[in-house]
């Protein structure tokens, strides 16, 4: 008999439409009821596993129910009901990263925090009424490669050798069904709908930092092996569930998923997204009445050939720069690695990539390079060339030479471990901001606390400036400042969009953090 191993996860939901993903025990065909309609699939295999993707039509809220080969396993005991409802414009958005997915009961609790993630969904089991139109997740929904004493328990049971990391699809599996199997994030996650894009710890620390760490990791035997399960494993938990249904309808790689060749056809996928990152787009958008979301891959899409770094590769880029356009009441841009930086982090992240490009002879770069691996160099701002290309996109959007420009331009992100808003300085301007939210659960010690005050709002504002005029580099094409933060609690924020302006609140498990409306300055009046 069939059993639910994970999900329902509602994933994509449009005015007419709403996708649900499972994972099951066994192959069966998984049926979809909302109200009159009813849709169902048969499930396709991967390394032993069986998922499916249901699209079941919506006209207004109703109710849903999951049912494996007629047996009814969602709603689940003990739990509301799931209810889908057509998303048509964007009001409420909640986003956040880094959750680790360690047990929520002492001593846990006092080293990791208490889940925020699972207190919304507590939260809204309350009070529906509250429920947000989207979740947005930028990047570490699990970790690979920072284990939780269950995980490590399960790879000890099934092998003794290799790291103590996962490293094929049957870990990646385990992980990510201990990522979502608590009840209260298993209904937040059946009853609103989510977006998602990777960070480096859904692959392994500072993945693609540079060509050098690529070169190191080559080296490793397991990693082959682990860089395949990542990517295919993305892909079927986290990727397909991003995209609408005319787009998985056109996907070669699902078409063959479907058809039977499921370990072979994600494998060599896989393998060769890994290898040529332009031959797939992790990136996507969304247009929701008034408001424009472009989610970018600033991890796989990256080009790590010294002296010609960036951030996205040429067709990454291209792609963005179509449609980062005005004529928008909002334009939100995520990226799971922010793109404005405290100030002076930012320019010792550009000068240690000039340095490691070579400014200061060979010797210098080798020390760079180490240096860049150990401190986390690998931001925006440490592939400086993608970072002011952005900028200008950014300002003329909104200064309306790429169409109307927007009331409020939102750069999304989280990675750092802590939490914060910069806006941009710029005349008659108001409108460009920089939200971060980090982590969702799992926080920095109050000695890394301190350290990174220190490093960057203390030292690296005095040494930046000062290493960015050494190594001869350009102004930035914009400024910007620290306005809000930084904060270092498991949080999440909501983003309240509305005509005109936009309003941003920053939550922790207890309670708001702080707020902040957002309205753009009028023109500065002629002299």
């Amino acid at each position: 008999m069939p059993e639910l191993v994970l999900g329902p996860l509602l994933r994509h939901v449009d005015a007419a439409a709403a996708t649900v993903w499972v994972e099951t025990s066994e192959p069966c065909t998984v049926r979809v009821r909302a109200g009159d309609a009813c849709s169902e699939e048969r499930t396709f295999t991967v390394h032993g596993h069986h998922y499916a993707l249901i699209d079941v039509g919506v006209e207004s809220p109703v109710a849903y129910e999951v049912e494996l080969d007629d047996r009814r396993v969602w709603p689940a005991d003990g739990l509301p009901p799931s209810v889908i409802r057509p998303l048509t414009r964007l009001d409420r958005l909640i986003f956040g990263s880094c959750r680790t997915s360690v047990p929520h009961e002492e001593p846990y609790v006092r080293t990791h925090g208490p889940d925020v993630l699972r207190a919304y969904g507590l939260r809204l089991m309350e009070s529906p009424d509250e429920r947000p139109d989207l979740i947005l997740l930028l990047g570490d929904q699990v970790y690979a490669d920072e284990l939780t004493p269950d995980m490590k328990q399960f790879i000890a049971g099934r092998r003794d050798d290799g790291p103590e990391e996962v490293v094929d699809f049957e870990e990646y599996a385990e992980l990510y069904r201990q990522a979502w199997s608590d009840p209260p994030v298993r209904w937040l996650l059946a009853t609103v709908p989510s977006l998602m894009i990777f960070d480096d710890h859904d692959v392994r620390d500072d993945w693609n930092t540079s060509k050098a760490w690529r070169e190191q990791m080559a080296e490793v035997p397991w990693w082959e092996r682990r860089i395949v399960s990542a990517l295919g494993s993305y892909y079927v938990y986290q990727h397909l569930g991003n995209l609408p249904p005319a787009d998985r309808a056109a996907d070669p790689v699902l078409a063959a998923l479907r058809a039977g060749d499921g370990d072979e056809a994600l494998d060599a996928f896989a393998r060769r997204a890994d290898r040529e990152p332009d031959s797939v787009r992790w990136s996507y958008h969304r247009d929701l009445d008034g408001t424009r979301l472009i989610v970018l891959d600033s991890r796989s899409a990256r080009v790590l050939e010294p002296g010609r770094r960036r951030m996205l590769d040429p067709g990454e880029w291209d792609w963005f720069d179509k449609h980062a356009t005005g004529d928008f009441e909002h334009l939100l841009v995520g990226s799971s690695l922010p793109i404005l930086l405290p100030a002076g982090i930012h320019h010792v992240e550009s000068w240690n990539e000039a340095v490691c490009d070579g400014i200061w002879g060979r010797r210098a770069a080798r020390l760079g390079e180490r240096i860049r691996q150990f401190l986390d160099l690998e931001h925006w701002g440490a592939f400086r060339r993608s970072f002011e290309d952005l900028a200008r996109v950014v300002l003329e959007v909104a200064s309306g030479r790429r169409g109307r420009p927007p009331a409020t331009v939102l750069l999304l992100s989280g990675d750092v471990h802590y939490s914060y808003m910069a806006s941009v300085r710029r005349r008659g301007g108001g409108r460009v901001h920089q939200i971060v939210c980090s982590p969702i659960r799992n926080p920095l010690s109050r000695t890394l606390r301190f350290a990174n005050i220190v490093a960057s709002f203390g030292l690296a504002g005095v040494l930046g400036g000062v290493l960015a005029r050494a190594g001869g580099l350009p102004r930035p094409p914009l400024r910007w400042r620290i306005s809000k933060g930084p904060w270092f609690p498991n949080m999440m924020t909501a983003i309240d969009l509305a005509p005109g302006e936009a309003a941003v609140t920053w939550f922790t498990d207890t309670g708001d953090q702080d707020a902040v409306r957002i309205r753009p300055e009028p023109p500065a009046a002629p002299r």
